[in-house]
């Protein structure tokens, strides 16, 4: 193993690419050969004041003494460092410059992301080092771990009760292993096990509904909604669809894909998606959707919750059928 690695998962991972994320960071320094490890917490911009030195963050400044001492005992140590994507420059120069001087027989080093590391840290570990890359966690990925995790186990579930289970906790495999080691001793763990036992709605990125809605799958985009508004609030969902609204009105125009993305000032997989799906939807269903959000964002900041969540419902009926209806000729 290199001394210096990097894990980096998926931009705003969630709880179970989070888990995997550190997971895999822990194999690593174990393969190393580390007999300690020093875990340190990136703070976020803003949310920590200086250390000493006037230099680091006193949340990043722990990293100095570990990178130029190494282990008390003489053996190898681990030192981790968490949402490293949040380092800020005057940091990163400060940890390239140790790394340059380290003992890689006494310490290895891995950078825990989520979304891509600071360039020129990104340029020194796919040089010298490792690069480890955790892809988003599907519910279809998290639903092949269960399966196989209820094999290892020994645990007899009924495929209504597996059903329930990816429901409540979506893909936070943390959340469903901690839910099967309450389950394990069950003779036999069937739905009301798990309705009676769990309460859990799965928190999980709005970009779900949205590919539900997109699609025009008005059962999995309500299931959705009332997933999404256990943990989120209503204003911004309005906000995603109105953005996704922007970029498909825009696309429509849009000559091609490089000048699409230079009206947004964006760019990557959601304006490429536009572009791609920019025949997808009529002129009139285009107006019908702006008309609507205008009329539910209205609705939304005059009324109170009860009304919030029926406009959003009719909401999400509606734009499945117009997402879902007769393509642009």
């Amino acid at each position: 193993m290199k001394a210096v690695m990097s894990v980096e998962g998926p931009s705003g991972a969630g709880p179970g690419e989070r888990t995997t994320m550190l997971e895999r960071a822990a194999r690593l320094l174990e393969q190393s050969g580390v007999t300690e490890t020093i875990r340190i917490d990136v703070p976020p911009r803003g949310a920590d004041e200086a250390g000493e030195g006037g230099v680091l963050r006193s949340g990043v400044e722990p990293v100095i003494p570990a990178l130029q001492s190494g282990s008390l005992f003489g053996d190898r140590l681990g030192i981790e460092v968490v949402d490293a994507q949040l380092l800020q420059k005057v940091e990163t120069d400060v940890i390239l410059e140790l790394l340059e001087k380290i003992d890689p027989e006494s310490v290895a080093v891995v950078f825990v992301s989520a979304g891509s590391l600071p360039s020129a840290l990104t340029k020194y570990v796919k040089a010298a080092g490792e690069v480890f890359k955790i892809k988003r966690l599907r519910e279809q990925d998290a639903g092949d771990w269960l399966f196989s995790e209820i094999r290892r186990r020994g645990l007899r579930v009924k495929p209504d009760a597996i059903a329930a289970l990816l429901r409540k906790f979506g893909s936070n495999v943390a959340a469903l292993a901690q839910a099967l080691d309450q389950l394990e001793g069950s003779t036999e763990v069937t739905i009301d096990d798990v309705d009676l036992r769990f309460a859990n709605r799965p928190d999980e990125p709005i970009w779900l509904y949205g590919d539900a809605v997109f699609a025009g799958d008005v059962g999995q985009a309500l299931r959705r909604l009332s997933d999404f508004l256990v943990h989120g609030h209503p204003l911004q969902l309005l906000a995603f669809l109105e953005g996704d609204l922007r970029r498909r009105a825009m696309a429509v125009s849009a000559p091609n894909l490089e000048t699409l993305g230079e009206w947004l000032g964006q760019s990557g997989y959601p304006v490429k998606k536009a572009w791609e799906n920019r025949s997808r939807v009529s002129d009139s269903s285009l107006a019908n959707a702006l008309d609507a959000l205008a009329r539910a964002d209205r609705i939304m900041k005059t009324s109170p919750p009860e009304i919030q969540q029926l406009t959003l419902e009719r909401l999400t009926v509606a734009l499945c059928r117009w997402y879902g209806g007769p393509r642009r000729a």
